[in-house]
């Protein structure tokens, strides 16, 4: 064979390299473009997803691919036609309350009860009470005694659970009622448990105690999908729930004050202790494979107070979004005042919106963050929304150390909304959460009363502040808020 015959082979084979290579680059690149306007319901996300796969063809299908795809509403598909497949969710179905009417007080937020029935599983339950408890000096003991006193069952749920510190006294207390015969079954999160440097799982080895991860990281390095859940139930007639983990860092006075984190935790009683048992259930389920639906774990409740209550166990495996529709509707249904106190607050386009509609219509809005972060990135993409907020009306309050991980939300000082979600994507779409809806005056006059005193001790943040901020802060705060969907 000739050189010239080698060489034009070798230029030919080259070509049809190339031309493969070319046609793959294209169909990955059409490929990302068509998935891109098929599943992304916001124009601006596809629009840019779309001219990347089509002008970097590999490069942006690779992007699309790594970043782009929305697997969590995929697992979440799976997730349901398991749990449905298992008959999970009829077992476990919330019962109808009582027969009941809301007072007058309420009567103007009938849209945003009419909300919760179509996008909640769970019924509105009267006959309630709700007591706040502030900080790990008030939490903790009652919680610590009501696992003392328990006689069948305790079941405690927690994204952070130390096994040292305050924590220490949790886990000899659950180990003493599990050697008592006390059937004691506690969920930490599998990310949330690498907060800890002893775990809880690992105080708690070799005791009686049932200890189980949700979705451990051995089966993917999952950052989203985060059980943010904090829940103790005891015999099935008393809970503890609200934002609080168990560390000794909410207990504020024992630690510095750069160390701490003042919170609130809420002990329940009453017919909706019941709804808060079948979200822990449902989590064991996932967790642990096994179906507890058994009439013992769901003891007969008799009324304890006046609150109407409605347990939300929010995530991307059950209705999604509800609560950020919840939130949305309260924002539509306020006449008068909403107040708002969350330690990371990451709005999107929709809720600024919302925000602003509010303010505009003659809403008094007022948010309460926290002036020092322990996210230093949360509180820059936050503060990049101020401006918009403050423009519209909106008032913005800043308080001072210790960092106050609360998460309150009030309309009208008459609905109250408590529980783990923070105002951020990853609390309202990625995470799973509780919170619970409260119908009750003598409850919000009472979180109005911890409102005031927290605005008392608060800095107002002003319109000429924030646009006194230096370029450099000003394009800091910008870029962090660009990975708001992330953080």
């Amino acid at each position: 064979m000739t050189s010239l015959s080698i060489w034009l082979k070798g230029t030919i084979i080259d070509e049809v390299v190339l031309a493969i290579l070319a046609v793959c680059a294209l169909a990955c690149g059409l490929w990302a473009a068509g998935h891109a306007l098929l599943h992304k319901r916001d124009p601006r996300s596809a629009l840019v997803w779309v001219t990347l796969s089509l002008t970097l063809p590999v490069l942006g299908a690779l992007c699309y691919w790594m970043l782009g795809i929305n697997r969590i509403s995929r697992r979440a598909l799976r997730w349901r036609q398991r749990r449905r497949r298992s008959g999970v969710d009829a077992r476990l179905a919330s019962r109808p309350g009582a027969d009941f009417a809301l007072s007058e007080h309420f009567r103007h937020l009938g849209d945003l009860v009419a909300l919760g029935d179509r996008v909640v599983r769970n019924h509105l339950q009267p006959g309630n009470r709700l007591e706040p408890l502030e900080n790990g000096e008030a939490a903790y003991p009652a919680m610590l005694a009501a696992i003392a006193a328990a006689r069948q069952t305790i079941h405690l749920s927690s994204y952070i659970f130390d096994g040292d510190g305050v924590g220490a006294a949790f886990v000899e207390a659950l180990a003493a009622a599990a050697q008592r015969g006390v059937a004691v079954r506690v969920i930490v999160d599998a990310l949330g448990e690498r907060y800890s440097r002893l775990t809880a799982r690992a105080a708690l080895a070799g005791s009686r105690v049932d200890v189980r991860l949700y979705l451990p990281l051995s089966k993917g390095a999952f950052i989203n999908l985060r059980n943010h859940r904090k829940l103790l139930i005891v015999d099935g007639a008393l809970a503890f729930t609200g934002g609080m983990n168990i560390r000794s860092r909410h207990c504020v006075r024992q630690v510095p004050v750069g160390e701490a984190a003042a919170d609130l935790q809420f002990r329940v009683q009453g017919p909706v202790v019941a709804d808060l048992q079948r979200i822990f259930l449902e989590d064991w389920y996932v967790a642990a494979g096994q179906l507890l639906d058994e009439p013992r774990f769901f003891p007969p409740l008799a009324p304890a107070g006046t609150a109407v209550v409605r347990a939300i166990g929010d995530g991307p495996d059950r209705e999604f979004r509800k609560l950020e529709w919840i939130v949305m509707g309260a924002f539509a249904t306020a006449r008068h005042k909403v107040r708002i106190m969350t330690p990371y607050f990451i709005p999107d386009r929709p809720m600024i919106v919302a925000l602003t509609t509010a303010a505009l219509r003659g809403v008094e809005v007022t948010l309460v963050l926290p002036g020092v972060n322990n996210l230093p990135f949360v509180a820059w993409a936050s503060r990049a929304s101020y401006w918009e907020l403050l423009k519209n009306g909106i008032r913005i309050f800043e308080q001072p150390p210790p960092f106050v991980h609360t998460k309150l939300f009030q309309v009208d000082d008459c609905w109250t909304l408590i529980g783990s979600a923070n105002l951020d994507t990853r609390s309202l779409r990625l995470n799973f959460e509780l919170n619970v809806s409260v119908f009750d005056l003598p409850f919000a006059a009472t979180i109005s009363s911890y409102l005031d005193q927290a605005l008392d001790r608060s800095r107002q943040i002003t319109l000429e502040q924030v646009d006194g901020r230096s370029l450099a802060v000003r394009l800091r705060d910008g870029a962090a808020r660009l990975f708001s969907p992330y953080l």
